[in-house]
């Protein structure tokens, strides 16, 4: 079947670059592929795009912004025949970057057009899909106050997480996994599907979007001493190391909250109630992959060789 690609480029994520996208993509990609650029100018803007997308036999769907314009593309796709690419030009990336994509723009157009496609896991959280991290506390507030902010980049999210670390206080929580149920006082509780919330900035190190499980971390109280040896861990992949880390397998679970507050999925922020449930659904979204991206099968050999030296 012919290739037909809809690029949706969300103008707000990162730097307004919908000319340059537009330059590159006409100069790298092939003339047998068909595409169509459009832009995301508003939420009611988008349902229509969203039914352009699925009415007019497109095979591929490009989300060009940051985490919010891939959940939103990536949740309307679910269950069709279409496949999921990004050109990451946000502030996070972190599906993107957990995909091995590209942060060059012309290089991930090739990747796109090379189409190496695997098929990913998803998350639920109270029935709203996400694809890398969703969770409680913390982060979560952060996020809250990132997504009402009039400044974007990483800059103003580093910003604002060091002006709300004095300020926090730990949430306490009951955790039900298939059955059994675990009270815990935590900072912040994520629920994650790809390893990192962006930034290569990894919180779950050992997930993966292959394996049909979430890798629920549980973020303890800690000491403000013990803050820049917890920036390391993330930063180098060894964050389930740390003795204020608890990491849970699981294909579901329940969380009550002691109160109601904010949660997010994807980076985007939104309210909860008391009681939120996380599902996973395996395998359930084609997307492309770069060149770095291994399948189960090579990441199990992998680490068979490294127990081997």
């Amino acid at each position: 079947m012919p290739r037909k690609l809809l690029f949706i480029v969300n103008p707000n994520a990162g730097k307004k670059i919908a000319a340059e996208i537009l330059h590159i993509i006409r100069k790298e990609l092939p003339r047998n592929i068909y595409y169509q650029v459009v832009t995301w100018e508003d939420k009611d803007h988008f349902e229509e795009i969203a039914g352009q997308l699925l009415n007019d036999d497109y095979t591929d769907a490009i989300a060009v912004g940051g985490d919010g314009t891939v959940n939103a593309v990536a949740r309307t796709i679910l269950n069709s025949h279409i496949r999921l690419g990004i050109v990451p030009v946000g502030s996070g990336n972190g599906l993107a970057r957990s995909l091995q994509l590209s942060m060059n723009i012309r290089e991930v157009i090739r990747q796109i057009v090379a189409c190496r496609c695997m098929a990913i896991d998803y998350g639920t959280v109270n029935g709203q899909a996400f694809f890398c991290t969703a969770g409680l506390g913390f982060d979560a507030h952060i996020g809250q106050l990132f997504a009402s902010s009039s400044e974007r980049g990483l800059k103003t999210y580093v910003k604002i997480t060091l002006r709300e670390l004095l300020r926090y206080r730990a949430g306490k929580y009951l955790i039900n996994i298939n059955g059994l149920v675990l009270k815990r006082k935590a900072f912040l509780i994520t629920v994650a599907n790809a390893g990192q919330y962006g930034n290569d900035f990894y919180i779950a190190p050992l997930a993966d979007l292959q394996d049909g499980l979430f890798h629920v971390v549980i973020f303890k109280k800690f000491p403000v001493y013990a803050l820049p040896g917890l920036l390391i861990r993330f930063l180098t992949r060894k964050a389930h190391l740390s003795r204020f880390i608890e990491t849970i397998s699981t294909d579901r679970l329940e969380i009550i909250c002691e109160k109601r507050g904010s949660i997010h999925f994807d980076g985007e922020p939104g309210s909860a109630g008391r009681e939120v449930v996380f599902e996973i659904k395996k395998a359930a979204l084609q997307v492309i992959v770069g060149d770095g991206f291994k399948l189960p099968l090579e990441k199990n050999r992998r680490v068979m060789q490294g127990a081997e030296r």
